[in-house]
């Protein structure tokens, strides 16, 4: 909306202290409201002006009314003889003249009186389509506000965090969650405001008009009042169960999308479509559940509010009939009755999407309020170009806590330029090792140092900057070639992303793709091969020309010629850089200037290939089982 990008500086991003329960999570979001002062002006203004318009319609057909009654009365008394015609209108406490006047102004009386009418119909027309443009503005900016948080504070949360939650869970919460509680601010807030002004109008005004007859309808509405708050804590957690259920299901369509190949491999679609299935039969379930509560809400409030009307429309025509009340006043009483009842008419639907909102708010808060253990401290300081040494100091490390560390007092040195290798089993820890240096995770015991400082005193963006790192898993992402290696840095020229593409051997399979380096990868990169794919990811790393680099069997994916190349490249880019790497294959570890090997979150070996050969039974354990196969093709070839 225009507004949102003018309008989005207002207020301070996230939140901090205990997440909220309840309805202090939807003041909390309601809050939010405040950033947009002008909108949220506009809108409320509007309706009030608008509510207004419509409060004035009834005495305007009491006018009318009236008017008819009186030219009608008149008429027939005039009629009468004129001895007759004085005793009637003295009997009415009225005077041959008022009875003239009131015969030959109705007609006029009655057009000014639609005149007026319709005056505030276009009033109210018109300010309502400002209410209701301008209520829309405000919540779509709104939630603008939460999708941009909520973005921002699942980038920044740690890896441990997700972790715990799938993706799927957050994904909902950043898409439905946030539509349901736009919903409540743009319609469900503006019922909720029209409805007590046109309350406090209504009652107002009958009131002055028959304060004898109000007090019929007052007992009515506590009972709205208990009926509006005990329906809400019914409603809200039924509310919040369907929330968990469509996470659910959408976490297991996002995992079906994103592993099609593997489902389809193995056959898995009838399973996978039970599984699917079950998940959505739980989320109809409750969505009856919660439709099943509602269909008993709606008809109890009508019903509580035809009572009370019908009360007061049997006292105003007995107040008619003793003549304490004109036909007209009785309309117009039973016009506002429907102004004191309609907001009654709405209590479901509010109530509704109150309690829609307010479960949403909940899970909305939840994650801008999760802790973030991996930020920067407030005297953090700002690393320059890394030289490259990294150091581990009796390092030990379990993932959330748990009793059982991946890694237990870990100590070593890499010197600038060093290149390490880490062997060892599945689960031996060499994953965990080098997540803790772009501080992907927190030590849970000891220190890890890059150029003498720990890595929890420094600006993290600073320290990742100086971190080249191609991972296992190959992760693109939709757009060209080039965008992808110029991930890092996007204002690189073209010539330092030919040059990273040719030291990735990357560059030859690009220039015969269609478009070159303009060729879209697709979505996750499926339009090119597990090899192309990392020989882009690893020249995406190498144009950040780090200091450090993380190769986490960076080259699993690729065939031993190309392997070959690749390893070339990086023997020549690595001089003067520290680099770490995951590998299966002897020829990395061959080149190595330090080989760990890792048995049980523990170092249980450390030295060069010719040193472990000689001192290490497991290094050598490994050589034979697991590098002794690849080296026998790579001869032969």
């Amino acid at each position: 909306m225009q507004h949102a990008h003018s309008m989005r500086r207002h207020g301070a991003r996230g939140h901090g202290g205990p997440r909220p329960a309840g309805p202090s999570s939807l003041r909390r979001a309601v809050s939010y409201i405040g950033r947009y002062r002008k909108v949220a002006l506009l809108a409320y203004g509007a309706l009030f002006v608008a509510t207004a318009a419509q409060l004035a319609v009834p005495q305007f057909l009491q006018n009318i009314i009236d008017s008819i009654v009186n030219s009608v009365t008149a008429s027939s008394l005039l009629s009468l003889p004129a001895a007759a015609q004085a005793m009637a209108a003295q009997k009415l406490g009225l005077s041959i003249e008022q009875l003239q006047a009131n015969q030959d102004g109705a007609a006029q009386a009655i057009l000014w009186a639609i005149a007026a009418i319709v005056l505030f119909a276009i009033a109210r027309g018109v300010f309502s389509f400002v209410q209701t443009y301008m209520s829309q503005t405000l919540s779509q900016n709104i939630a603008f506000e939460f999708r941009n948080e909520l973005f921002a504070k699942i980038q920044r949360l740690p890896f441990s965090y997700h972790d715990r939650n799938r993706t799927g869970q957050l994904m909902i919460r950043a898409t439905d969650d946030v539509e349901r509680l736009r919903l409540f601010i743009g319609q469900g807030l503006v019922l909720a405001l029209q409805a007590l002004v046109m309350l406090v109008g209504a009652l107002t005004i009958l009131l002055l008009t028959n304060w004898k007859l109000m007090l019929i309808v007052t007992p009515i509405l506590p009972l709205a009042l208990v009926m509006f708050m005990g329906f809400g804590r019914i409603a809200r957690p039924l509310f919040m169960e369907v929330q968990v259920r469509l996470s659910k299901l959408n976490t297991i369509l996002q995992e079906n999308l994103a592993g099609l190949q593997v489902i389809k491999g193995f056959v898995r679609e009838p399973q996978e479509q039970k599984k699917f299935d079950a998940s959505a039969v739980d989320v109809m379930d409750q969505q009856i559940k919660v439709s099943r509560t509602f269909s008993f809400i709606f008809p109890l409030v009508f019903a509580v509010g035809n009572l009370g009307q019908a009360a007061a429309l049997y006292f105003g025509g007995r107040q008619i009939l003793e003549a304490t009340m004109t036909l007209g006043e009785w309309q117009k009483f039973s016009l506002y009755l429907v102004f004191v009842f309609f907001p009654m008419g709405q209590l479901g639907m509010i109530i509704s999407l109150m309690a829609q909102a307010t479960a949403s708010a909940d899970r909305i808060f939840e994650i801008l309020d999760a802790k973030n253990e991996i930020e920067d401290r407030p005297d953090a300081i700002a690393l320059g170009r890394l030289d490259g040494r990294v150091q581990f100091e009796e390092v030990t490390f379990s993932y959330f806590g748990g009793a059982d560390p991946v890694l237990r007092g870990v100590s070593f040195e890499a010197r600038p330029g060093d290149t390490i290798a880490l062997l060892g089993a599945t689960g031996s820890g060499k994953s965990s090792f080098i997540n803790l240096i772009p501080r992907f995770y927190d030590v849970s015991e000891g220190r890890v140092l890059i150029d003498g400082h720990d890595v929890r005193e420094v600006k993290i963006d600073t320290l990742r900057g100086g971190i080249g790192m191609v991972l296992q898993e190959t992760t693109l992402f939709s757009g060209t070639i080039r965008e992808n290696i110029a991930f890092g840095r996007p204002d690189a020229p073209m010539e330092e992303i030919v040059a990273a593409a040719k030291a990735a051997a990357a560059h030859e399979f690009i220039i015969e793709s269609p478009d070159g380096y303009d060729t879209a990868v697709g979505e996750r990169g499926t339009t090119l091969s597990g090899g192309e794919r990392q020989r882009v990811a690893i020249a995406r790393a190498l144009l950040m020309n780090p200091q450090i680099l993380i190769m986490d069997d960076s080259t699993s994916s690729v065939d031993l010629a190309t392997e070959y190349r690749i390893q070339q490249a990086l023997d020549e880019l690595m001089q003067g850089r520290t680099s770490f790497v995951i590998a299966q294959r002897i020829s990395t570890v061959l080149s190595a200037d330090q080989i760990l090997v890792l048995e049980n979150g523990r170092i249980a070996a450390a030295g060069t290939h010719q040193e472990l050969m000689e001192t290490s039974p497991i290094y050598a354990e490994i050589y034979h089982s697991q590098l002794v196969g690849d080296a026998e093709p790579e001869t032969r070839g």
